[in-house]
């Protein structure tokens, strides 16, 4: 069974860096996209980072391009969200996806927000 399992959220003061992990399990990564998503109150689901994990492309929407890295270590079958100088807007409960790399591309994933397995969920606040 495909599960996907977020870890590494909590409380940050703004401009700090928490770093976030989905392990993965019952697949083998080398055959998905993987991507990170987050909603926060009253917002829409964003695509906030994504990876592919056989060639290691990705992408970044600009609201958080420079700030977040995401990386993946196919060994351990995780993928990783680094994200540094986090603001308040940051605040959301953040989600990882997979989707087989056959269905879409990286970009396409974040921006339509495309899942065919999805996480439990990590919270992430941003506040002084």
């Amino acid at each position: 069974q495909l599960q996907l399992v977020e870890s590494g959220g909590g409380l940050v003061q703004p401009g700090g860096s928490l770093r976030l992990s989905c392990a993965a399990s019952g697949f083998t990564l080398d055959y998905y996209n993987i991507g990170w998503f987050r909603q926060g109150p009253g917002k829409q689901r964003e695509g906030v980072s994504c990876i592919s994990t056989s060639d290691g492309s990705t992408y970044y929407p600009d609201s958080v391009k420079g700030r977040f890295t995401i990386s993946r270590d196919n060994a351990k079958n995780t993928v990783y969200l680094q994200m540094n100088s986090l603001k308040p807007e940051d605040t959301a409960v953040y989600y990882c996806a997979a989707v087989p790399r056959t269905i879409t591309n990286v970009q396409a994933m974040c921006v339509m927000r495309i899942g065919s397995s999805w996480g439990q969920g990590t919270q992430v606040t941003v506040s002084s």
